[in-house]
């Protein structure tokens, strides 16, 4: 059983070329609630974060809500993030996953936050937030 907590307000899931300079917009001003994560490789840049951050004229996913486990990460253990795409698999409900250094986050579709968040809680997971 893992603590999840829903973070407030919706996130997005967009993309920039490669080699493309991140907009200043994207860390200036984050409060201690945000989170931005960047993955960068040959093929592009791909960002999520508060949907209020993404600049115009960008490829944007629908919107996400981003939930955070609250225990740090193990990285001996196993089978954690299947711990919770596994439930949102069955029910049929997309998600996101990104890992820190400390914790995972799952980004599940704004319009099925409460599919999503109901197929983890019968997983055993307790959601808060």
């Amino acid at each position: 059983m893992l603590d999840i907590v829903l973070l407030p307000g919706e996130y997005a899931v967009w993309r920039l070329a490669a080699g493309t300079a991140l907009p200043y917009a994207l860390s200036s001003g984050l409060s201690g609630t945000d989170v931005v994560t960047v993955s960068w490789t040959s093929d592009g840049i791909s960002v999520i974060c508060p949907a209020d951050r993404v600049p115009v004229q960008v490829v944007v996913e629908t919107a996400w809500r981003c939930l955070r486990v609250t225990a740090p990460a193990d990285p001996a253990s196993t089978g954690s993030l299947a711990a919770l795409v596994d439930p949102l698999a069955e029910a049929r409900v997309s998600a996101v996953t990104f890992s820190t250094f400390d914790t995972d986050y799952l980004l599940v579709p704004a319009v099925r936050l409460a599919e999503g968040t109901a197929a983890l809680q019968r997983a055993g997971h307790r959601v808060t937030g």
